[in-house]
């Protein structure tokens, strides 16, 4: 395992953290393939440029700089960045970079979106407008997670992009889910509905929605993993939880993906495992035709590096599976 500062090798005053094994076997996953040329968006502060530089360094992405250029070159010039290796396509806001990235994605001069110092409803909105960047499915977001007592990585899904999804919407944000995990090596996800309880109860919406998803997932509706629900986290997570409580499941306490059933229960479940558990979040944006690298203004150099592992990981695999 390495500290994050030994990655970049860029000056930054970030606090050593050191990248959990679930999230180097991504970064090991990712290394030697070919690097996908990126809009990064706004990236005009020390901690969006810097993480952001450090995937390029480690070959993971070649970064498009696309923002004000005396604001992203102020940035290079405190964090101690020599630009001149990258490209820069200055534009007068955040709005209009967004804008650019977009319109560079659609003409395909780019392969992936990355966010900067800029907020989601900006950067997704001007994704969610271009319709040649639509696929069939509803956008939804996957946070990967590193949590030091966990057996694998946890994708949670959706905890940033769709507030209250309706039960349309969550086929979509699992089958995204699922073929996120098939991409970084998990053949045949293990897939838990999450709610509060684990029987199903006409008093809790989410219960209803696990099972019909379930019954989806027997009916050829959801492809590719093993579906259970209702589960509550404890049984999704632990398989002496689901014994105690008598759960027959292939799932419970071997799940894979953890689909929560709002924004707000994800969130919290997702901010709780990295404030308490000591855990390590990477996350992407599905469902578009380009991966889209959605991590929040205050992460990290890791997250980022992270993030842009799993965004060539996923590109790498669509084109080894052009039909997905």
């Amino acid at each position: 395992m390495f500290a994050v500062e030994t990655i970049p090798e860029i000056a930054t005053a970030e606090p050593t953290r050191v990248i959990g094994r679930h999230h180097q076997q991504l970064l090991a996953q990712a290394s030697g393939l070919t690097p996908l040329r990126t809009a990064v968006v706004h990236p005009v502060d020390v901690v969006c440029l810097t993480g952001a530089i450090a995937a390029a360094r480690a070959n993971l992405i070649i970064p498009v700089l696309i923002g004000p250029e005396v604001k992203i070159r102020a940035a290079a010039t405190q964090a101690g960045i020599d630009l001149s290796a990258y490209e820069v396509v200055g534009t007068e806001h955040s709005h209009a970079a967004a804008e650019q990235a977009v319109a560079l994605a659609r003409d395909r001069k780019v392969e992936a979106l990355m966010k900067g110092s800029l907020h989601t409803d900006e950067f997704m909105g001007a994704i969610v407008a271009e319709e040649k960047l639509h696929t069939a499915r509803r956008m939804s977001h996957v946070f990967v997670i590193d949590a030091p007592a966990y057996p694998r990585a946890l994708f949670v899904t959706d905890a940033a992009l769709n507030i209250y999804p309706t039960l349309e919407d969550k086929v979509d944000i699992i089958q995204n889910a699922i073929e996120l995990a098939q991409a970084l090596g998990v053949a045949a996800p293990k897939v838990a509905i999450l709610s509060a309880v684990e029987t199903v109860s006409p008093k809790i919406r989410s219960t209803l929605d696990a099972a019909v998803l379930c019954k989806m997932a027997e009916r050829g509706q959801i492809i590719g993993g093993t579906l259970d629900g209702p589960l509550a986290f404890d049984n999704a997570v632990s398989e002496e939880a689901a014994k105690t409580k008598g759960l027959a499941s292939t799932v419970a306490g071997r799940a894979d993906v953890f689909v929560v059933p709002d924004l707000e229960a994800g969130n919290m479940l997702a901010k709780n495992l990295e404030y308490l558990a000591r855990a390590e979040i990477a996350g992407i944006v599905l469902g578009a035709r380009v991966p889209i690298v959605l991590t929040s203004r205050a992460d990290k150099t890791a997250a980022r590096l992270v993030s842009c592992a799993i965004a060539l990981l996923l590109a790498r695999h669509r084109q080894c599976n052009p039909l997905l």
